[in-house]
């Protein structure tokens, strides 16, 4: 660990009032982590669990005082499977807390488990929008450090209706975190008088987009798309090749560092929108970065940066807690009072258990950055939305009165 780092980290504690030194009667933290390591999102579970091992082994394995067991279990990018896993970690291992899932749909069924066996459930990726919404009072023992699939795409729409665009087509990964963040998109911009003239929904794994690329209507000024894992790769790629010159935007996942060093120049200038970026550029980031590259091989993802934020936030908590897991309903509490400076910017939960954050508007961009001394594409900063909620500008009693975001809503009412 870098004494920048130690001084970053040092200085979110001292901010929080927390004691740097292990409190007294500190005990055995267990976790139970649910990532994919194996199966086509393997390589995301594996930068799920990195980042929140690079946290724990900068700090001798150990989170507020605690020693930590981290029992990690693969749910091959299953939900059902994920169920299973969470039974066994909390029966058998007797774990305080489950953290992770990827999927959308994994967050759904997690949830119910939780409810169930009175479990802590931290969904550190899964961003199923209705969790921390209109279905939190079903589920009492969970919360999110990550993000609602809409609460990007809101500001990414509002954007697009600035930049001039008038007409734009969605195409996004058919299912749950597909249809929440192109329906943030969709009701972003068209309350600020953009239309939606055409929604594509390419099953999720899809490898060959030829099927859909012809039937991309052609008055249009930009397409949004939402693209997941391996999927990421092959739809610029595919859509450039067929000779489409207008603008791309898309959603985080669409450009994350997961799939970036993967990409090649047919993405450069397209857009997207996320609670991080590698190319955040700020000391606490740029350390960050470095360290991780150091340890890894290569950049954080946000599925990288997510899982080390929770961990810190975790550390903060049980900190705060003596040193000692107080249960799920004080510690929820706890987690809630606390505000860090993480490597994204700053965070916090709102009243339902779900992060305040940045979003950034990113540009695909080829250039130098950090001292590293070869050209890469990096996801640059273009534009800074401060403090987003996950009812972005609408407020909490108006948003939660619409339904949840899903294939059929917001409905296409300038589809031609």
């Amino acid at each position: 660990m870098t004494n920048k780092l130690q001084k970053i980290l040092l200085g979110s504690c001292l901010a929080l009032g927390l004691a740097a030194a292990a409190p007294a009667g500190a005990e055995e933290l267990r976790i139970g982590y649910i990532a994919s390591s194996t199966g086509i999102y393997a390589q995301v579970g594996k930068d799920m669990v990195d980042g929140f091992q690079m946290y724990l082994d900068e700090h001798g394995g150990k989170l507020g005082g605690a020693d930590v067991k981290f029992i990690v279990e693969d749910d091959q990018g299953k939900p059902d499977t994920s169920v299973t896993k969470a039974k066994k970690l909390i029966l058998q291992d007797k774990v305080h807390m489950i953290i992770g899932g990827f999927l959308a749909p994994t967050g759904y069924a997690l949830a119910p488990v939780s409810t169930a066996e009175k479990t802590l459930y931290i969904s550190s990726v899964s961003s199923a929008d209705d969790l921390t919404q209109r279905q939190l009072v079903k589920y009492p023992y969970f919360m999110r450090t990550s993000y609602t699939s809409s609460l990007p795409t809101h500001p990414l729409g509002q954007w697009a209706c600035e930049q001039g665009y008038k007409k734009i087509v969605t195409i996004g990964a058919d299912y749950a975190f597909g249809y929440e963040s192109v329906g943030g998109f969709q009701k972003a911009f068209e309350d600020c008088g953009g239309k939606v003239i055409q929604k594509i929904w390419p099953p999720l794994g899809t490898k060959d987009f030829g099927p859909y690329i012809p039937t991309i209507k052609g008055d249009i000024d930009a397409v949004f798309s939402l693209m997941v894992g391996p999927m990421s790769l092959q739809f610029p790629k595919q859509l450039r090749a067929s000779g489409y010159k207008k603008p791309i935007i898309g959603g985080g996942t669409s450009y994350d560092e997961f799939a970036l060093p993967f990409m090649g120049d047919e993405v450069i200038g397209d857009v997207s929108a996320l609670h991080y970026s590698a190319a955040i550029d700020t000391p606490a980031n740029q350390t960050f970065v470095k360290a991780y590259r150091a340890k890894y091989g290569k950049v954080p993802s946000y599925y990288s940066e997510n899982n080390y934020t929770t961990a810190m936030w975790l550390d903060a908590a049980i900190k705060k807690a003596g040193g000692k897991y107080p249960g799920p309903e004080a510690f929820i509490k706890i987690m809630q009072s606390i505000k860090l400076d993480a490597p994204r910017g700053p965070v916090e939960l709102d009243d339902m258990r779900n992060p305040i954050e940045n979003v950034y508007i990113k540009k695909v961009e080829k250039k130098k950055m950090f001292g590293y001394d070869k050209d890469e594409l990096w996801n640059t900063v273009i534009k800074t939305y401060p403090k987003v909620s996950q009812f972005w500008t609408y407020g909490k009693e108006k948003f939660l009165a619409q339904p949840v975001y899903d294939r059929d809503f917001p409905p296409c009412k300038f589809c031609e």
